[in-house]
């Protein structure tokens, strides 16, 4: 379904054919201005220069060449040559009215599908989930819903950090913590002799010997020389090591599980580093095989820097000099897993931009490698979400902030706001709760995904689940607003109009936001952008809100009433869509 932007490019460069012109001078845009025109062309001072004519005369000729066009009401010339279009409202309402019939509301498929892998999440096992993991899964889930939407096959992949070093120093503290544990670590035990040994390793107890552990390794060599140890006897396969790590590994599974279903984020593979342990041997075989590793300090290594680097990227560390596999090669692991399992023609890494340079060592290692082609594994990379200081968001403690605390602290504030504004007192309590789960969360989201991914932000708590403003609560308000009054139709039995007529300027703004859909869906999954689908949702919003205010619809005469009520329905639908895309769950009253 050709948008309007298109309709009009194909118009004006016939236009400028017609004047003897090159076609490709005929592109056109939203205007910047749409106070003046709807569309703007500005070729004309491009092809000044190859016509030799000044750029109001081409502008003219091209103005000439489009007179008696179905699509616009007037087209004028402005400044020194600038070509501003209005379209009629026939025009207007003949592409609201193909927009209403259309299943995806006016968006088009990408003309080439691909099968596409989105890697994000990436929490650490046996670590509850704190902010820090927020912006990856949400920017990641909605990334994945984009690229779905535009008809790629796309696998959205978890990836655990489940099998590091982070691993090796948990065994340790908790083999030196408890005499239970330790014996689970040191025997060869069945499952059901060591379950009751591991009673009291739950998540809030790993969660206090992480850090712990974390802070010994510094200060203490022998103790972090014990944690490497237990590292690279973990991934060798000990017994009773892997005994104590299955248990961890489960606890957190059903937390980090209950996390993801909280927020809407949900995938389709829940692998780990673990899973791709049982390909490291022959991986590492290969590299050596392909002349790619060589051994440094007792370490074996892949170089990846290359000639014109901004600056120097350090090896690939492949095996330490333990013997233990490091986090670049379960990467590299799993970019092998995935080329073998699934072959993407792309993967997307949804991972904070501070590991940038991590991403790019494994990266170049896969293209050596044969892994993968150039070009074919991207890091799209995230700023931080900051507290009022500008630093990233810790507790008033200044601990970090964990995830489950920030989700409850947000249901907390959106019950407090709809009985603040009177919305939802006459309903049951479990559809109020429910209504405050939709609003907390898309809260929580609307206000990251408004922000380009690679800038940071700072989270406002009080701002954010607000229903006035820019916010997420508010696009779900106006979406309710609509389901209202479409309620309302339907109960007095007014039924919508199978054509929708333009004649208001509210109209003609909704219509003309109807439109820029597509513009709005194409650019986020060409930039990996979900904001521009946020800003278009908020606009949408916004232009329903006015039109409300300006036209009335119950009230009108019939055929008004049923025009605008077809054009109420096709915003909602729309308006549901681009939250959908975002991953908030709108919400049927309040």
């Amino acid at each position: 379904m050709t948008d309007l932007t298109a309709a009009l490019t194909e118009a004006v460069a016939k236009a400028f054919v017609s004047a003897g012109l090159p076609a490709e001078h005929g592109r056109v845009t939203r205007s910047d201005r749409p106070d003046l025109a709807d569309f703007q062309c500005n070729g004309a001072l491009a092809a000044a220069k190859g016509a030799g004519k000044p750029p109001r005369e081409i502008a003219a000729a091209v103005a000439q060449g489009l007179a008696g066009s179905p699509l616009l009401a007037s087209v004028e010339i402005a400044g020194p040559g600038f070509i501003n279009l209005k379209l009629a409202d026939a025009a207007l309402a003949e592409r609201a009215g193909r927009i209403a019939a259309d299943p995806r509301l006016g968006a088009e498929a990408a003309p080439e599908p691909r099968r596409v892998i989105v890697d994000y999440g990436g929490p650490n096992v046996a670590k509850p989930m704190h902010v820090g993991h927020l912006r990856a899964s949400i920017i990641g889930e909605s990334v994945k819903r984009i690229y779905r939407f535009r008809g790629d096959t796309v696998l959205g992949d978890a990836h655990f950090g489940d099998w590091g070093f982070q691993m090796g120093l948990l065994i340790v503290a908790a083999a030196d913590a408890d005499p239970n544990w330790r014996e689970v670590a040191e025997q060869d035990l069945s499952p059901e002799a060591a379950a009751p040994l591991l009673k009291g390793l739950d998540l809030e107890t790993l969660d206090r010997l992480y850090p712990a552990a974390a802070a010994q390794a510094k200060a203490d060599t022998a103790f972090r020389d014990r944690a490497r140890k237990a590292t690279s006897e973990l991934q060798g396969g000990k017994a009773g090591y892997l005994t104590l790590w299955r248990h961890m590994h489960d606890v957190s599974m059903a937390a980090l599980q209950r996390e993801f279903h909280a927020l809407g984020v949900d995938f389709d593979l829940w692998k780990g580093e673990s899973d791709v342990d049982h390909l490291i041997a022959g991986m590492v075989e290969d590299l050596k095989a392909k002349g790619l590793t060589e051994v440094d300090q007792g370490a074996l290594i892949v170089r990846v820097a290359r000639e014109g680097d901004k600056h120097e990227l350090p090896p690939l560390l492949v095996v330490s000099s333990e013997g233990s596999a490091m986090y670049g090669t379960t990467d590299l692991a799993t970019i092998l897993d995935r080329k073998q399992s699934f072959d993407p023609h792309l993967a997307l890494y949804c991972v904070d931009q501070r590991q940038a340079d991590h991403f790019e060592i494994a990266f170049r290692a896969a293209y050596l490698a044969g892994y993968a082609a150039e070009g074919a594994l991207e890091h799209i990379g995230f700023g931080t979400m900051n507290g009022p200081d500008g630093k990233p968001f810790k507790t008033r403690e200044g601990g970090v902030l964990k995830l489950h605390d920030l989700i409850t602290m947000t249901k907390d504030k959106a019950r407090e706001r709809l009985h603040e504004a009177g919305l939802g007192a006459e309903l049951p309590q479990d559809e109020f709760e429910d209504i405050a789960h939709k609003v907390a969360v898309a809260a929580l989201k609307f206000a990251d995904l408004q922000n380009f991914r690679g800038t940071s932000y700072v989270f406002d708590l009080d701002r954010f689940s607000s229903f006035e403003g820019k916010t997420g609560p508010y696009l779900l308000y106006q979406a309710v607003r609509i389901k209202s009054v479409l309620r309302k139709a339907e109960e007095t039995g007014a039924a919508a109009g199978n054509a929708i007529a333009i004649g208001e300027a509210a109209e003609r703004e909704l219509a003309l936001l109807l439109d820029a859909f597509n513009g709005a869906v194409r650019e986020a999954y060409d930039r990996k952008a979900p904001n521009l689908v946020a800003e278009h949702a908020y606009k949408l919003a916004q232009a329903f809100s006015k039109f409300y205010a300006a036209c009335p619809i119950l009230s009108a005469e019939p055929a008004v009433r049923g025009s605008r009520l077809a054009l109420a329905g096709v915003v909602l639908r729309q308006l549901e869509l681009a939250l959908e895309l975002l991953g908030i769950e709108p919400a049927e009253r309040m």
